[in-house]
C-alpha cells in the first residue's frame, strides 16, 4: 500500500513550479532534485520561525541533516505547479523530524512523502542544545 497524503496536515506550505532543466532524459524530475525542493522548504519554514543560519554558523551552531527517508509517488514533469508541505515534531532538545510531502496542483495528487530527522550541533560536532530548534514549535 503506497503511504497517503493529507493535504492539511502541514505547517507550511510552499509553492513551485518544475523547470526543464530539473527533468532527466525521461522528462521527469530527476529523483535527487525532489531533496533540493524539500530542503529550500524547511529552509523558508525556519527562517519565517526566525531561524538564521547565518548567525547560527558565526555563533559555532550548525543544523544538520542525519536522516532521510522518502517515499516517491508520482513523478513530476517540466511546466508542472506543485506544492512542498513541511511540518515539524520534536524529538529532543538537540532533533527534530520534519514530515514533508510534495502534491501537484491543481489536484493535489500525492507525489513524494518524505520524513527529514535533524539535529543541532557544536562546532566540534557533537550534540549542541542551543534552544534552536525551540522556536519551530512556539
Amino acid at each position: 500500500m503506497k503511504p497517503k497524503i493529507d493535504p492539511d496536515a502541514f505547517a507550511f506550505r510552499l509553492p513551485f513550479e518544475v523547470r526543464d532543466y530539473e527533468c532527466d532524459m525521461e522528462g521527469i524530475v530527476n529523483n535527487a532534485v525532489y531533496q533540493n525542493y524539500l530542503e529550500h522548504t524547511r529552509h523558508v519554514f525556519m527562517r519565517g520561525r526566525g531561524v538564521d543560519f547565518a548567525a547560527l554558523v558565526r555563533e559555532g551552531v550548525h543544523l544538520v541533516v542525519t536522516r532521510i527517508e522518502i517515499d516517491y509517488l508520482w513523478p513530476l514533469r517540466a511546466g508542472e505547479s506543485f506544492w512542498v508541505g513541511v511540518s515539524v515534531e520534536r524529538m529532543s532538545p538537540v532533533r527534530a523530524r520534519f514530515h514533508q510531502g510534495i502534491l501537484r496542483e491543481p489536484d493535489n495528487r500525492p507525489v513524494l512523502k518524505a520524513l527529514v530527522t535533524g539535529a543541532s550541533l557544536d562546532a566540534r560536532g557533537r550534540p549542541a542544545r542551543t534552544g534552536v530548534l525551540a522556536k519551530l514549535f512556539d
